[in-house]
């Protein structure tokens, strides 16, 4: 609806927890990655997207139509819910969901630095954010990374991502883009919280959020070799790393997987932490990651059961469903085994 009004949590969260319980579990993903292409379709159609492989049917086949099926109904969920929603609840929510704004211009980005096709670039955007159809055209429309920075000089991202451009083109590599976008997207999400015990809590979910990012970042950072300053890519908001702690453990992964060890996420990603010691591969960690941000907003959830943490849940929860049919899309289009499919799903 807007932000003006009354808050109206109570409407919002009965309504998303209905379309919580028809979520994809464990028993759907074993029975798609058995499948291919036109049959994932076809399962899909009658269990939740039939609008969306309808409307698209006449112009995409095989994965493409699975992906744009899959953001397209993203996008209209979350629309919903926006329009469910009023007062604080409504500007809390427009503020979360700016994050797919973010995520499409990391993915422009991504592909005008690969020199990919910009239909191909297309297929991975999510229309979920606050850019109109107007904006994700241009940015399609740019061929190069300067040409992007420009199309979004009036935006939050405008002055980060010139002042990382001089970085990337020394350096020559993304790491300073994308990071200025995230610290963007973060700095305005978490600022003028305040308020009350829910909102206090669902800051900490936030945090939380920050953390597990700053984390990643600096993994990748250690195992890159790079020569990139790690203090320079530190997210503000969290309370696992300091800037100077991040700068300092991003030289070692074994003291960084050390200090991740001995803090509160333990628990939660400690099997991660120990694969990761034997592996190369940062993907179990990134997975842990997240299984652990969707665990740690259902138990808010329970806390604070009318507040915007359980639409942020579900917020959570309907992306990793729709990242885990495009992972298992795109990995029977390559080929893969089921196991090696399943390996790339996030599963709670």
């Amino acid at each position: 609806m807007s932000a003006a009004g009354r808050s109206n949590p109570e409407y919002v969260v009965a309504r998303v927890r209905a379309r919580r319980g028809r979520l994809y579990g464990d028993e759907q993903y074993r029975k798609l990655v058995r499948m291919g292409p036109s049959e994932i379709a076809r399962f899909i159609e009658e269990s939740g997207y039939e609008a969306e492989i309808n409307a698209l049917g006449s112009r995409h086949s095989g994965v493409d139509l699975i992906e744009y099926a899959l953001n397209r109904n993203l996008a209209k969920q979350f629309d919903a819910i926006l329009d469910w929603s009023e007062g604080r609840l409504y500007d809390l929510i427009a503020r979360y969901l700016r994050k797919f704004d973010a995520w499409n211009v990391k993915t422009v980005i991504r592909g005008v630095y690969t020199d990919t096709d910009a239909d191909d670039i297309e297929v991975d955007l999510i229309r979920a954010g606050e850019f109109d159809d107007r904006r994700i055209r241009r940015l399609l429309e740019a061929d190069s990374i300067d040409a992007i920075v420009e199309v979004l000089e009036d935006t939050i991202y405008g002055d980060p991502l010139r002042e990382a451009y001089a970085e990337y083109e020394e350096t020559g590599v993304l790491v300073p883009l994308e990071n200025a976008v995230d610290m963007a997207f973060y700095e305005r999400l978490l600022s003028g919280l305040g308020g009350d015990a829910p909102t206090r809590q669902y800051r900490r979910f936030l945090e939380a959020e920050v953390d597990f990012r700053n984390a990643t970042n600096a993994l990748r950072l250690a195992r890159s070799g790079a020569d990139l300053d790690p203090a320079e890519y530190f997210i503000e908001g969290g309370t696992l790393l300091t800037r100077d702690t991040l700068a300092r453990l991003a030289r070692s992964v074994d003291e960084l997987v050390e200090h991740i060890g001995e803090s509160e996420y333990a628990d939660d990603l400690g099997p991660a932490l120990r694969d990761l010691e034997e592996s190369d591969s940062l993907i179990e960690f990134e997975h842990a990651a997240d299984t652990a941000l969707l665990a740690y907003g259902d138990r808010l959830g329970v806390v604070h059961p009318v507040s915007v943490t359980p639409v942020i849940s579900y917020i959570l929860a309907k992306e990793r469903e729709v990242e885990n049919i495009r992972a298992i899309a795109r990995g029977t289009e390559a080929g893969l085994s089921a196991d090696e499919i399943e390996s790339e799903l996030v599963i709670t």
